[in-house]
């Protein structure tokens, strides 16, 4: 099993190989969902993919943030920059970015990261069609979901890859708004401010209830490797050299079912908050999840970085090296290395000197060849033909042996000009239309009397739809995460008998069941779709409508449309995050809170936290509108009006204001639709 480590700059890339790792993941000063790490680029992305290469260790580069129309080539020339340098494989989660590549480039490696919200095994057949080879699964997967994820991914020949050891955040990766929206610096687009590790209190009392402990799993590995899960990875780009090294050893010790008490107590106070939590492994969430980092930890971790500085003080010798060497009267000496991946080099020497007094023996011989202290190199096997009477110099021996590895060095970096393409993208005319209305509402008994103008409603899956009237197209909307996807087939069935023909899809999996039932598939912003690429790719994958994404420029989205029926989240609370373990259990039981709550920032604005059955949302402490923007609006097929806390006859009068191109009475925002995230 590979332990894959962090790389944010140089000095964590060769505390992480000199540590163990099996290879090691590293940004592009843009597109990366670390883009305020240190990053990579130009010959210091050549030379890092060169070092760890000598080393026999793997180099995977992310690009794994949101797309905007306007950087597709860039980032397509940034991956062949990477690919063309000698990148083992790419993270990536634009879906249109990842269609690009596929077909431009089909010989890159492609991993879906974790900002693709992939939790259960239906997301695996759009994935392998779409020429994916690994999988990032989401952090909050339970023991059983993972091995049940593995054991469906063998099948299809995906490899898998976990999270083992971190930062734990709040919100499912690629499902957070929460920076973007309160700071206009995007998560998914590799800039989150961290906003959650700020004041966020249920209870009003000043806590810090979006802000989760640092995520161990050392003691399951094992366990992991027995599921069949390819790859054990460890977050931290934006950390220092000495948690990587930490992390790094402590995984190689635990993989060899080693304890190093001392590792482990410095590993802890290096970096955790207020300790370490294994909640969603385990399955045991609420309050004891929970952490921050204090003014302890800060001064306990000052202590320990000499102590974990020297773990990667000194050059890891790991890779085995046979030497052949002939030694005859008359001759050049000859000395041949080979390393395990086959490459061999071969040096010529000097016609060795009859030996005057003392002749040079064996032992000698493989001394002097087996002295490779500060290189990544060990002597597995020396096999020595030496004739008598013969006299070698030390300083002939050990420049043999120098001139050797410097060129298997160069063998294992070697690299080459593997491809050459281009990609301009394409840009959209904007359609002038005049968009149909699609109302979503909590539940059945939110939905006002009078329907008119509504061409769509949309309800949580969970809902009785039939007693819906038949003029309206009924929409299911599926779980944001799926837990049980057999229980999912059987309701996709009974909701089809109360005549529910579309769904509202907000990741993979549930686009895939959705599509197997026979359903008409909406994607929904969930799906970060900002680009033309990804919305034609989540029309191959099935999608017959998108919900471009809210962090989407109003200008530019209203070009995104192509032959697909596109529309936008243009009215209601946006929901900020996805959680598994609700925010609100830090302060109170499920009973105390009931379905609905909400928490308070430190300037005192009420977001509100509405549960599901096995997640929960946290929604904006404002809503959305934009009825009175008729002219963009006229640019989309459709517009969701996402109702969530309106009573009364709230909803039907926000309706009524769509309807008429309303200026709004009350408190509002524009989301992001009239910014430009960087």
């Amino acid at each position: 099993m590979e332990i894959l480590s962090p790389a944010g700059n140089m000095d964590s890339l060769i505390a992480a190989v000199r540590s163990g790792a099996d290879a090691v993941y590293l940004g592009l000063k843009n597109f990366s969902a670390r883009r305020n790490a240190d990053n990579f680029e130009g010959d210091e992305l050549r030379n890092a993919i060169k070092y760890c290469h000598i080393r026999g260790v793997k180099v995977y580069v992310t690009v794994n943030t949101m797309i905007k129309q306007s950087e597709l080539p860039a980032a397509v020339d940034s991956v062949l920059f990477a690919y063309n340098s000698g990148a083992d494989a790419f993270i990536v989660s634009d879906l249109g970015l990842i269609s690009v590549l596929r077909e431009r480039l089909p010989g890159a490696a492609l991993h879906a990261s974790t900002q693709m919200t992939v939790h259960s095994p239906a997301a695996i057949k759009p994935l392998k069609k779409l020429g994916i080879k690994r999988v990032v699964l989401a952090r909050e997967m339970s023991r059983e979901e993972i091995k049940n994820f593995c054991t469906a991914a063998k099948r299809e020949n995906i490899e898998v890859e976990v999270f083992v050891h971190g930062a734990l955040c709040m919100c499912v990766s690629g499902q957070c708004l929460l920076s973007s929206v309160l700071g206009g610096r995007s998560g998914n687009r590799g800039l989150c401010a961290g906003p959650c590790r700020l004041e966020f209190s249920a209870s009003g009392s000043g806590r810090y209830d979006l802000s989760l402990k640092d995520l161990s799993l050392l003691s399951y590995l094992k366990e992991l490797e027995d599921f069949g899960v390819a790859s054990i990875k460890i977050e931290g780009r934006m950390k220092r050299p000495e948690y990587v090294a930490a992390a790094t050893a402590a995984c190689k010790n635990a993989l060899g079912g080693q304890i190093d008490e001392n590792l482990d107590i410095a590993l802890k106070n290096v970096f955790s908050r207020s300790g370490f939590t294994d909640g969603y492994y385990s399955s045991h969430l609420g309050a004891d999840m929970f952490g921050v980092r204090t003014k302890e930890d800060v001064l306990s971790s000052g202590e320990t970085f000499a102590f974990l500085h020297s773990l990667y003080k000194n050059e890891r010798q790991s890779v085995a090296v046979e030497f052949s060497v002939k030694i005859k009267n008359g001759e050049n000496i000859l000395l041949t290395a080979k390393d395990p991946d086959g490459n061999v080099v071969s040096v010529k020497g000097e016609i060795p000197e009859a030996a005057k007094t003392k002749e040079t023996d064996k032992e000698t011989v493989k001394s002097a060849l087996s002295k490779l202290g500060g290189t990544p190199y060990y002597a597995k096997d020396v096999d020595i033909y030496l004739e008598n009477g013969l006299f070698l110099s030390a300083a002939t021996l050990n420049g043999l042996r120098r001139k050797a590895t410097e060129l298997l060095s160069e063998k294992r970096a070697g690299l080459c000009q593997r491809e050459k393409i281009t990609y301009n993208g394409e840009q959209q005319k904007t359609k002038i239309l005049k968009p149909q209305i699609y109302a979503r509402f909590i539940s059945p008994d939110r939905i006002p009397a009078d329907i008119s103008g509504v061409d769509a409603i949309i309800l949580p899956f969970g809902c009785d739809f039939s007693a819906l009237p038949g003029s309206v197209l009924k929409i299911a909307e599926l779980p944001r995460y799926i837990v049980d996807e057999t229980a999912i087939k059987i309701r996709l069935e009974e909701l089809k008998n109360q005549g529910v023909t579309a769904a509202c899809c907000g990741n993979l999996s549930a686009m895939e069941l959705s599509r197997e039932a026979g359903l008409k598939v909406i994607a929904s912003n969930g799906l970060n779709c900002a680009n033309s690429e990804s919305v034609k790719t989540l029309s191959r994958l099935g999608a017959d409508e998108v919900i471009l994404s809210a962090e989407t420029n109003i200008t530019a989205a209203k070009t995104l449309g192509g032959n697909i029926k596109t529309g936008i989240f243009a009215y209601g609370r946006l929901p900020l995050m996805l959680t598994r373990n609700c925010p609100v259990k830090n302060a109170k039981t499920c009973k105390e809170c009931g379905k609905k709550s909400f928490l308070k920032d430190r300037k005192g604005m009420i977001f509100p936290v509405i549960c599901r059955e096995n997640y929960s949302e946290v929604y904006n402490c404002t809503p959305l509108y934009l009825a009175d923007k008729k002219e963009d609006l006229r640019a989309f097929d459709f517009l969701l009006l996402y109702f969530t806390d309106e009573v009364g006859t709230a909803a039907r009068e926000i309706i009524d204001m769509y309807k008429k191109n309303t200026p709004a009475d009350f408190p509002f925002t524009r989301g992001l639709y009239y910014k430009n995230l960087l």
